[in-house]
């Protein structure tokens, strides 16, 4: 029975090894958790403001432009710059972009277009910063610990999403916006200090520097994978047709359960952290491909009987189950991405992996968004789950590589284990 619960229960190996990957998970844990406050009260503010689910979701259009720029660009600097430099530096700037919100919080009559501003930085510097935190993993962590680091990466931000946005409510309903923009800004500080005592991690002494021409060549590579391929577009199509995010305030109120909220955003990270804190079966599963493919129709399954369901107790419970699913999808990506990919172009590749993990949520809000205005809102939570089985189900046919990937056989991971069983092991 205890081995069986051991198999079950996430493999701590990464954060008994590795120094640097057990203070980048604290400093993560401290500041994702202000940032699910934010998270809350940005377009709950917006529907105060406004009362427009199309102003809601067209967050998802102000944050995309920056995203897909700077996504691109922070990967290229990731493969050429210090990435602990890339990661204080981005840190500290979300840390400003919180403290605006906060000073246009406490006007006497807030402003809208400072909203969308902050969401476009937010963006942006995000779009920085992922890429170089992506790209330190494995060079911080054994090669056979990848999976195991995923996974409680993960958690990490789940943890954070599942507390966030349930005290997000609660102090939005009790204590305003104000306190959550300010304890947003504090997260921040707190990350930026416990950052600073990562080790250095520059870039190869032959490493170019950020230019068009490197960020293509990090296309050219992703595009001669098309197993990669794969887990792009699939994640893609799964945001795009069911991440309705935007619609949640006004879910809420058609189910008369204002004050689920904040339990209407804590679902989905719940949901994965569930999956995260029982992973242990992970590291035995060979065929990521299939298990990318599996979990994103599951996960429009899911959203879509969330859709239809007119109880909201109900609601809760099939959002939970599509995170649930959603995290499983996204271990096997990242464990793929990691174990296959060279570390001279992991920056730019992380690049275009947020892209494709960051830009279909933004698309999937104005989706969502548009369509309940044109229809209503249920109607657009559930239709975009069934599109999303649909897209997906077209795609694994499509996709035959993706399918037939085996991390034993596949020879990139078999290149990347013999070059990495020949380095020193990583900082204890």
């Amino acid at each position: 029975m205890s081995s069986k619960l051991r198999d079950l229960l996430p493999d701590l190996s990464p954060w008994r090894s590795s120094r640097d990957f057990r203070l980048l998970w604290i400093a993560g844990a401290v500041t994702v958790f202000g940032s699910f406050l934010s998270f809350v009260a940005l377009p709950f503010q917006l529907k105060e403001l406004t009362g427009s689910p199309v102003a809601v979701g067209a967050l998802g259009a102000v944050e995309l432009a920056p995203l897909i720029v700077f996504g691109l660009y922070g990967g290229a600097l990731a493969d050429a710059v210090d990435r602990r430099k890339i990661i204080l530096w981005s840190e500290s700037a979300l840390g400003v972009v919180a403290l605006g919100l906060l000073l246009n919080t406490l006007l006497p009559q807030p402003m809208i277009w400072p909203l969308y501003v902050a969401g476009a930085l937010t963006s942006a510097l995000v779009g920085i910063q992922r890429p170089a935190l992506d790209a330190i993993i494995p060079r911080i962590v054994p090669h056979s610990q990848l999976s195991a680091a995923a996974a409680l990466n993960a958690l990490r931000w789940q943890i954070g999403g599942v507390a966030g946005p349930a005290l997000a409510g609660v102090l939005i309903a009790y204590a305003g916006l104000k306190t959550a923009y300010a304890l947003d800004t504090l997260t921040f500080a707190g990350s930026v200090l416990l950052g600073r005592g990562l080790a250095p991690s520059p870039a190869a002494h032959d490493a170019e520097k950020p230019s068009l021409r490197g960020i293509w060549e990090g296309a050219r590579y992703a595009w001669s994978r098309k197993e990669l391929l794969g887990t792009y577009a699939i994640d893609l199509s799964a945001m795009l047709f069911a991440f309705p995010l935007a619609l949640f305030p006004f879910l809420a109120d058609q189910l008369d359960a204002e004050w689920a909220l904040g339990l209407m955003y804590a679902t989905l990270p719940l949901g994965a952290m569930l999956v995260s804190a029982t992973s242990g079966w992970t590291g035995r599963i060979h065929r990521h491909g299939r298990m990318v493919a599996l979990s994103a129709v599951c996960w429009g399954a899911s959203m879509g009987v969330a859709g239809l369901m007119g109880n909201i107790w109900l609601v809760l419970l099939f959002l939970t189950i599509a995170g649930g699913f959603d995290m499983v999808s996204g271990i096997f990506r990242t464990t793929m991405w990691n174990q296959t990919i060279p570390d001279e172009l992991r920056g730019r590749l992380a690049g275009i992996e947020l892209l494709s993990y960051s830009a279909g949520p933004q698309l999937g809000q104005l989706r969502s968004g548009g369509m309940a205005a044109m229809t209503s809102v249920r109607t657009s939570v559930w239709s975009g789950g069934v599109v999303c089985v649909a897209a997906v189900g077209l795609l694994a046919l499509a996709l035959p590589k993706l399918m037939a990937y085996d991390a034993r056989t596949d020879p990139h991971a078999r290149t990347l284990r013999e070059r990495k069983a020949g380095e020193a092991p990583a900082e204890a």
